[in-house]
């Protein structure tokens, strides 16, 4: 679809655009490539985020399966802190932080999740940097720690970034592109279907997205 989209831009148009934003989705590299080759190509970092961080909660419910024989329950350390190890490590209280170390201490003796959140922390740390070029250097220290980690799920993020590498390390050379604007747009549009309940004649449908209080503020 995002191919077709882009055959129908005009000459014009397809010359002005220099840099896309995308989330690793083969498909949108592949209409990328074909329709705009010239086009700088940058990984949107929540994206890349995101991938590390479900690497995380992968990795610890793999934990508890092996462990306790089910994917984690009130009494679990490592589940009864789940939430935390989302967070940057730099905006974490101290009290926080001692929630973290005595839940991996408890509930991790193999390091594992240990090990996949300081990747991602790693990640988040070199996307935060104020240096680019440190940023850069961190971000690829990162690819070869994940992609060399015995924990299978750790090692299988890795391959992804290295995959990715053009793409996740130019957004250190293009810090300000993102496809943020997008997601809000996205957002948007689910509220927007949610609050029509599914209504599919369109008249309906508009008077149900007239009725919300939004729309008389």
């Amino acid at each position: 679809m995002l191919r077709r989209w882009l055959a129908d831009r005009d000459a014009i148009w397809r010359s002005a655009i220099l840099t896309a934003s995308l989330d690793p989705f083969r498909g949108y590299a592949t209409a990328l490539n074909v329709e705009l080759p010239d086009v700088t190509r940058v990984l949107d970092p929540f994206h890349v985020v995101k991938l590390s961080l479900t690497c995380v909660d992968d990795v610890r419910r793999r934990g508890q399966q092996d462990t306790l024989g089910c994917r984690g329950h009130a009494d679990d350390p490592l589940f009864r802190t789940r939430r935390l190890p989302r967070r940057r490590r730099d905006r974490l209280t101290a009290k926080q932080r001692a929630k973290i170390n005595a839940a991996f201490e408890a509930g991790d003796p193999g390091g594992q999740v240990t090990a996949a959140w300081l990747v991602a922390q790693d990640l988040m740390a070199a996307y935060a940097h104020p240096d680019l070029a440190t940023g850069r250097a961190s971000a690829e220290e990162v690819i070869t720690t994940a992609k060399t980690c015995p924990v299978p799920k750790i090692a299988r993020l890795g391959r992804t970034l290295a995959v990715w590498r053009t793409e996740f390390l130019a957004r250190f050379d293009h810090p300000d592109v993102s496809n943020g604007p997008t997601e809000n747009l996205n957002l948007k549009i689910k509220n927007t279907k949610r609050a029509a309940r599914g209504y599919r004649n369109l008249h309906n449908y508009r008077l149900r997205l007239f009725a919300q209080p939004w729309t008389h503020q």
